[in-house]
């Protein structure tokens, strides 16, 4: 494929849900740029930390180029030949049901539906599930239990228009940064808006809240049901609204009723006083808006916490208006277009029904499709315990890692590689799932690859190509149309380009659609190549021939109070609050789960940029000061953090920013970049028994000091191989990578073990050892260039990071030079930036405090002498914590 190299691409981010839009160039020598496209309505031309470094994500290090069987490398026609004759085989000997395909939010529409229509529609199973169950099932299946339509009833500039912003289990700041951003900037010309976050961190999204409710884990039902038993009690309803345009209010209220403030207050862990400036404020503001993320979904409970607060929106008639209602933030980018299609195995395409007889006889007839599946089929928890025993016996997994991100992953991992066959499409040629696969198929990256996504506030967008697909690779939508042709589906999967895939996508969604489903972009039936390319982003629906355009419809659905229930009402549910205690004297802690700034998922794309790293390089856990007290551990501390299930060795972090009692522990290591730092083998296959979504943040845990005798950091040019540590963790840096040591002895041959790091045992080596003070510092040279250096003490190693990686690029020819590099310090002439801050421009702690004290004592100071948090702004709260430490310092 050729690309014009002379062009700006429009195209879409590939991380979250916001859906922001990007502008690609690639130079006359082929390097890449990135920035926000300043006309994309869901990010104005700003980009998060993670979207600014998209360009240097896109090497092909690492990368799957060719068709694999059993390891070895094989042409596409032998490939695609024995993963259909295997499906088909299976399928004829042991029914539909014993196949599966477990997918992915990083898939594009096209890729999705093709997927959702193979199996559903021609196999004839609905066992198609995928990883955003996850992430947002359970405000799927609260959506369609209040609106009887997975609808997301508000849009981005709701956000801005609200005067009051709940944000519920949501750390917008690090995980949805242009939407915080966006938020914060309505603030700044409104002061009068008022922030609250419930949340059990003080995470750095409480840098713009007025109010934090430290609520205990899954205390979010027991405080939304407390919240519509306050408006009932205080007059604070919209009678007109309920009883015009709802259903069920007095069941719903009689069941919050059984809860009295006391009550509430012991359910959350929040005081009365909390509690009522809280209700008090909700009650008195009628543009209220409340976002919910991962907090909120990734619960046993999450589908009644969903339900909770849509039923206090409902009962003050704030949805459907200018400035109110309940957001749900996705958190991949096409989780949403995965919804519309039917992606998940309890949903039809269209955002049709699988259990309902008519929805399935319409598609059926759309796709002239043999046999449509007639009932859900197994959500993802249940998918890979059906793999374990046996029930189904050929998988296909696209564009996701289960064996990091799956609960209970170690018996996931025992799962995949028990099956009897695994074809696995993915982008690359090593992760902890791939390893297990008999056929890898390579995938097209972002870049590489066209097609759409759906954003967060129901906008879809174009993901365009600006990279030639490299070696055998191919799209994900090719793959699967070639799959289907070879079973023997060939005239229902003869499509040639995503734009033919599209333009059915949207003929179904208008198919015998008289506005009783919400899901309609059915203008687009006929779009021709040339349409496809130059679509521009709009938000659905768009229902009318010859549309391309919302103006004439409401962005916001509900506004006219009818929903797509029978009666056109929208239902309360009546939800019970009740408390679960799952700790006990051998696990006493609540470990909740989640992610950090600068990476994304299990770091197969993040884990490639040298800045992302550079924030946070190793797997931690946040612990109280007072949890740390009790169990002996110091800040930097290796600690093993158990479940019933497994354990993890990470650093400590100690921060009165944690829930006394909880520990918070990031998602994103895996086997690929940590010893032992797999978070998901501590999770339970715990799920919410309507939405299937496994409870990811309420897990019980204990946590103990490791007994390290010593520990270690080295920078080396190239990335290890084998690591001899009872603990490490690998990082990409500038010039090669840095890892992370520790050792359960400390009587190792040092110089020996620099050797075998570095893999440069004929290296010149120079070396200092202190045996006494337990102080070894190696490093190993070529010529000028430093090949690797290693630095081992009996706690942990006080080198600055950042000085260190920087020697990786720099020559080496005086003796000086190379002594300093063992001592472990820069020179005077050398400033130390210390640990990244901003992530966008590479500014260090140290250069925000030297600034500090020359004067910059504001934020927007800081951003004007370095440029720190002017583009993401993600790392603001972290600049305003280290201005107010350092003005405190200076006082004393």
């Amino acid at each position: 494929m050729e690309i014009d190299a002379a062009r700006e691409v429009r195209t879409t981010c590939p991380y979250c849900g916001v859906g922001c839009g990007v502008l690609a160039k690639v130079a006359a020598d082929g390097q890449v740029s990135v920035r926000g496209d300043p006309d994309h309505p869901a990010n104005f031309g700003r980009l998060c930390s993670k979207g600014s470094a998209l360009a240097e994500t896109i090497g092909l290090d690492g990368r799957l180029l060719h068709p694999e069987i059993h390891g070895r490398r094989t042409g596409w026609n032998e490939a695609l030949d024995i993963v259909a004759s295997t499906f088909s085989q299976t399928i004829a000997e042991h029914g539909s049901d014993a196949v599966a395909f477990y997918v992915s939010g990083q898939l594009l529409t096209e890729d999705y539906y093709l997927a959702n229509k193979l199996m559903k529609g021609f196999v004839g199973s609905a066992n198609i599930d995928t990883n955003s169950r996850l992430c947002m099932a359970s405000s799927v299946a609260g959506h369609r239990r209040a609106f009887g339509s997975d609808t997301v009833p508000g849009t981005y500039e709701d956000l801005e228009r609200a005067d009051l912003i709940v944000l519920v289990g949501s750390n917008l700041a690090w995980c949805h940064p242009v939407l915080y951003q966006r938020i914060a900037a309505a603030r700044e010309k409104r002061p009068e808006m008022k922030i609250v976050l419930v949340d059990p961190r003080r995470t750095m999204t409480s840098d713009i809240a007025d109010m934090h409710l430290a609520i205990a884990p899954d205390g979010d039902v027991a405080l939304f049901t407390g919240l519509l038993a306050w408006l009932g009690q205080h007059n604070a309803l919209d009678r007109a609204y309920i009883t015009a345009h709802t259903s069920g209010f007095g069941q719903a209220l009689f069941a919050a009723s059984a809860l009295d403030l006391t009550s509430v207050a012991t359910a959350t862990g929040l005081s009365e006083d909390e509690l009522v400036r809280f209700y008090s404020l909700f009650a008195a503001t009628a543009k209220t808006v409340t976002i919910y993320s991962q907090g909120v979904n990734q619960s046993s409970s999450g589908t009644d916490k969903v339900n909770a607060i849509i039923n206090c929106h409902l009962a003050t008639g704030r949805i459907g208006k200018p400035g109110t209602g309940p957001f749900s933030v996705t958190g991949q980018p096409n989780a949403m277009g995965g919804r519309e299609v039917g992606g998940m195995a309890n949903l039809l395409a269209a955002h049709m029904e699988i259990e309902n007889p008519e929805h399935r006889d319409r598609v059926r007839r759309f796709w002239n499709a043999p046999d449509i599946a007639q009932k859900p089929g197994l959500k993802a928890v249940e998918m890979f315990q059906g793999v374990a025993d046996g029930r189904i016996k050929a998988l296909w997994i696209m564009a996701t890692n289960p064996v990091d991100s799956m609960p209970d992953a170690d018996a996931v991992e025992a799962a995949i590689k028990a099956c009897p066959f695994v074809v696995i499409s993915d982008v690359l040629a090593s992760t902890d799932t791939v390893r297990h696969a008999h056929v890898r198929l390579p995938a097209a990256a972002w870049g590489e690859k066209d097609g759409s996504v759906t954003n967060s506030e129901r906008r879809i967008s174009r993901q365009r190509s600006f990279l030639a697909a490299p070696g055998e690779v191919r799209p994900d939508w090719w793959i699967i149309a070639e799959v289907a042709r070879r079973m023997g589906f060939a005239e229902a999967f003869a499509h040639e380009t995503p734009a033919q895939i599209f333009g059915e996508h949207a003929a179904l969604s208008g198919f015998e659609n008289d506005g009783e489903r919400d899901f309609d972009i059915g203008a687009y039936a006929k779009i021709d190549a040339e349409g496809y390319e130059r679509l521009a982003p709009f938000q659905w629906p768009v229902p009318s021939p010859g549309g391309g355009t919302t103006e004439h419809l409401p962005t916001r659905f509900f506004a006219n109070g009818h929903f797509y229930t029978a009666d056109r009402k929208a239902r309360f549910i009546a939800i019970r609050a009740t408390t679960e205690t799952r700790t006990t004297a051998d696990f006493p802690l609540i470990l909740n789960t989640g992610r950090i700034r600068d990476h994304w998922h299990t770091m197969t794309r993040t884990g490639k940029s040298p800045r992302l790293s550079q924030h946070i390089a190793e797997p931690f856990v946040e612990i109280h000061p007072v949890d740390a007290q009790h169990h002996g551990i110091g800040d930097a501390d290796i600690v093993r953090v158990s479940s019933p299930r497994g354990d993890v060795l990470v650093r400590a972090l100690i921060t009165p920013r944690q829930r006394q009692g909880c520990v918070f522990a990031p998602m994103h290591w895996t086997d690929q970049f940590a010893a032992k730092g797999r978070l998901d083998a501590l999770t339970a296959p715990l799920i919410d028994p309507v939405s299937g979504q496994p409870a990811l943040k309420h897990v019980a845990a204990r946590i103990e000091k490791f007994a390290a005798k010593a520990f270690g950091f080295a920078v080396m040019r190239r990335r290890p191989e084998a690591i001899a540590a009872d603990y490490w963790a690998v990082a990409r840096c500038k010039g090669g990578w840095r890892v992370e040591l520790a050792f359960a002895d400390d009587d190792a041959d040092w110089t020996a073990f620099a050797g075998s790091l570095f893999e440069a045992p004929s290296a010149e080596m120079l070396a200092y050892h202190d045996r006494d003070a337990g102080q070894h510092r190696i490093a190993a040279f070529d010529g000028e260039r430093l090949i690797g250096a290693l630095f081992v003490a009996p706690g942990p190693v006080a080198v600055s990071r950042g000085w260190a990686t920087e020697q990786l690029e720099e020559a080496h020819a005086s003796q000086r030079g190379r002594f300093r590099i063992v001592a472990g310090r820069a020179g005077a002439e050398r400033p130390d930036a210390g640990a990244t801050v901003c992530s966008c421009f590479s500014v260090g702690a140290n250069q925000i405090v030297a600034a500090v004290a020359a004067g910059c004592i504001t934020v927007e100071a800081i951003g004007g002498a370095l440029k720190a948090g002017t583009n993401c702004g993600s790392c603001r709260s972290e600049i305003r914590a280290l201005i107010q430490a350092s003005r405190v310092q200076a006082a004393e």
